[in-house]
């Protein structure tokens, strides 16, 4: 069975159901761990290029697994599966992919993006899933996996919590809702170093402007010492 790395281990430990689709599976190690480990029944790993199509065909053939090389939920039907991963790509791939087939996408969805994260989150949000679950590795390798749900059109609760907590929803997004409200000690450390680094820089964008003033906010509030 192949060995995971931290964040695929976050990524699989959430997994469990019959058929589980892998977007972007590269070499088809998830699908390959699931199975072995009997979290899934059958697993689909969709590629679009041909040379992680054959990676993950050479990994999956002896597995209870198929590899399908097109684009995204392209080639996956609707209500043919019952869980959905993506991870590795930047958040506004992501994005991309599940709303070109609102249709076909399953009841829980894991993804692990690289980047844009705010867009991961503001896409569920607007898109009737909660977020269940928020996880990441270590601070000098952070990745961060979200774990997702779908509820149907009522709000996602976790943004009512943060309200409560004092915080704003803009900052749940940037930052992530789950973290915030369990003051976790890993985001604080990550938001001091981001703070200095955006301090010493001339000439920030509007953008990089706003996440400092946020990341201002959030360390001056005094949310992470009340406990």
């Amino acid at each position: 069975m192949p060995r995971l790395d931290a964040r695929l281990k976050l990524v699989a430990a959430e997994i469990r159901g019959k058929i589980h689709a892998d977007i972007g599976s590269d070499h088809g190690h998830l699908l390959a761990a699931l199975l072995s480990a009997s979290r899934i029944e059958r697993g689909i790993a969709v590629e679009n290029k041909p040379q992680p199509h054959q990676n993950s065909s050479a990994t999956l053939e002896r597995l209870n697994a198929e590899v399908r090389l097109g684009d995204g939920m392209d080639v996956i039907e609707e209500n043919e599966i019952d869980s959905l991963s993506i991870c590795g790509m930047g958040g506004q791939s992501i994005v991309r992919i599940l709303s070109e087939h609102p249709n076909r996408l399953p009841q829980q969805i894991v993804l692990q993006p690289n980047k844009a994260i705010d867009s991961v989150r503001q896409w569920a949000r607007d898109n009737g899933y909660w977020l269940t679950d928020e996880k990441c590795t270590g601070i000098k390798r952070r990745f961060e996996v979200l774990v997702f749900r779908r509820s149907g059109s009522s709000p996602d609760p976790v943004y009512q919590k943060l309200d409560r907590a004092g915080l704003d929803e803009s900052m749940g997004l940037m930052f992530g809702p789950w973290f915030l409200l369990r003051k976790d000690e890993q985001l604080l450390q990550r938001l001091a170093e981001e703070q200095r680094y955006l301090q010493a820089r001339p000439n920030l964008t509007e953008t990089s402007q706003a996440r400092l003033e946020t990341i201002r906010q959030l360390l001056t509030s005094g949310h992470f010492l009340r406990r």
